[in-house]
C-alpha cells in the first residue's frame, strides 16, 4: 500500500471557483466532484504524524496576511503532464514565498516540478483529451466576464482519500490586514 498524500490548498468558493467547478464537469465527469483551488502545497507525504503538520501550519500561518490574486489566462503543463490549469496573473509570488515557508519539517517535500501557483482546470487521462479540454478552456475563459480575483484567506490541509477524493483534515487562517484609521 503505497504512503497517504497530505496537501495543502485554498478553496475557491466564488464565481471563478463557480467557473472552474463547471468547466471540470464539462471536461471530465470523473473528477467533477473536486473544489476548485489553489495549490499551496502540491501531493506530498509527510514525515511525522498528522497532528505534527498541523502544529506547524497553525505555528508558521502567522507569518501571512490574507490577500487577492488575480487569475490569468489559461495554460498547460505539457508536454510534463495532461493538467489545464488558470495562471496566477498577480501576486503569485506571495502564494510561492508561503509555499516555500510551509515547505518545513514534517511537511517538508523535495518536489518534483517546481512549484508554480495555479488553479487546475482538470487533468486528463492522456495528451489528447487535454488538448482538447485546452481548446475549450481557453474558448469558454475568454469569454468569462466576471472578476477574476481570488481571495486567499484561509487554507486547508487535507489527506488523500478513496476514489479521488480528499478529506480535509484542519483549517488555518491566514492573518487579516489591519485597517489604518485616520487619526
Amino acid at each position: 500500500m503505497a504512503p497517504l498524500q497530505y496537501a495543502l490548498v485554498a478553496y475557491v468558493q466564488n464565481p471563478v471557483g463557480i467557473f472552474v467547478e463547471e468547466l471540470r464537469r464539462s471536461l471530465y465527469p470523473e473528477h467533477g466532484h473536486l473544489p476548485a483551488h489553489i495549490t499551496v502545497l502540491p501531493p506530498r507525504t509527510m514525515h511525522g504524524t498528522e497532528e505534527q503538520s498541523i502544529a506547524t501550519l497553525r505555528r508558521e500561518i502567522g507569518k501571512f496576511q490574507s490577500f487577492e490574486a488575480e487569475m490569468g489566462e489559461v495554460e498547460s503543463f505539457f508536454p510534463t503532464t495532461p493538467t489545464v490549469f488558470l495562471s496566477v496573473s498577480r501576486v503569485g509570488y506571495r502564494l510561492r514565498e508561503m509555499h516555500d515557508a510551509l515547505n518545513v519539517d514534517g511537511l517538508f517535500f523535495r518536489e518534483q516540478w517546481t512549484y508554480m501557483p495555479h488553479m487546475t482546470i482538470v487533468k486528463m487521462p492522456d495528451f489528447e483529451e487535454a488538448r482538447r479540454a485546452l481548446a475549450i478552456a481557453r474558448e469558454r475563459w475568454s469569454g468569462y466576464r466576471g472578476s477574476r480575483s481570488v481571495a486567499i484567506e484561509r487554507l486547508s490541509f487535507v489527506r488523500e482519500g478513496e476514489n479521488n477524493r480528499w478529506v480535509d483534515l484542519a483549517e488555518v487562517r491566514l492573518i487579516s490586514p489591519v485597517s489604518l484609521l485616520p487619526r
